[in-house]
């Protein structure tokens, strides 16, 4: 299962289940779990954690020094949950601040040479498309969906089921549920098709297309545009996913 060409930290565990390829290198303090697949050429850097079943296409470096002049060398680390898939020379970088992790949920495919930088966040089952770049602290909810060559500015947070056009400039946070493209981006619709492809009721999806009118086609103020929202439209779980998004945004949203 390991080839010999193979470099191999002696301070690597990796599970007798993974398969290694030709010149793939694992460095130190790197856990590899069962039925994960390094290919060709891979490099794995130090301090990296992976579960079981991932995919690693030839080229993937993961686990780099953060891309930050602050970085000074210490102990950080990425996190690597279950069943994903990275894609020929995508890259993943580790955190900046101490003891800090980059962390990838499970079932995320990150297509060719997409990239996540320092202190990322990516939940669950997102799609990271071709040469799409999130930069350092960017924060992507599941389900979340990126087109080809997206850039995404530092501490930006992409919302649950939201899809981003390509070639795309996000310098604010996505709203969940909604579809968003251009440069500067604008919120063009909800996501309808997404939302009744996973099976989000009638009722939900009304409820969320009422509140993307008031805030994304009206002249209110955002904290206006909350106001009316709450007192007229009844408060199903996805719409209140929504307006604490919109609260706790830090970089204000995309309208």
């Amino acid at each position: 299962m390991i080839h010999k060409t193979a470099i191999i930290d002696p301070n690597a565990e990796v599970d007798d289940g993974v398969e290694v390829g030709p010149y793939a290198i694992i460095g130190s303090g790197v856990k590899i779990g069962a039925g994960t697949v390094i290919g060709p050429h891979v490099l794995i850097k130090q301090d990296t954690f992976i579960g079981s079943d991932n995919i690693f296409e030839h080229g993937a470096s993961i686990g780099g020094e953060p891309q930050d002049l602050s970085f000074k060398g210490q102990k950080t680390y990425v996190k690597i949950g279950n069943g994903n898939t990275f894609r020929e020379f995508s890259t993943i970088h580790r955190a900046t601040k101490k003891e800090g992790a980059t962390s990838i949920g499970d079932n995320n495919y990150f297509m060719a040479y997409a990239h996540a930088g320092h202190d990322c966040q990516v939940g669950n089952s997102t799609i990271i498309s071709n040469c799409t770049g999130l930069a350092g602290h960017v924060h992507v909810e599941d389900y979340a969906i990126i087109s080809a060559s997206v850039g995404i500015h530092q501490f930006v947070k992409i919302g649950t089921m939201a899809m981003v056009g390509a070639l795309s400039r996000i310098n604010r946070d996505v709203l969940p549920y909604t579809l968003v493209e251009g440069n500067p981006a604008v919120t063009r619709g909800l996501n309808s098709v997404g939302l009744r492809r996973k099976g989000y009721s009638a009722e939900s999806r009304s409820a969320l297309k009422k509140a993307y009118k008031i805030l994304c086609r009206s002249d209110m103020s955002i904290p206006k545009a909350l106001d009316k929202i709450v007192s007229e439209i009844e408060a199903v779980d996805e719409l209140k996913h929504l307006i604490a998004f919109v609260k706790e945004s830090q970089r204000g949203i995309i309208r």
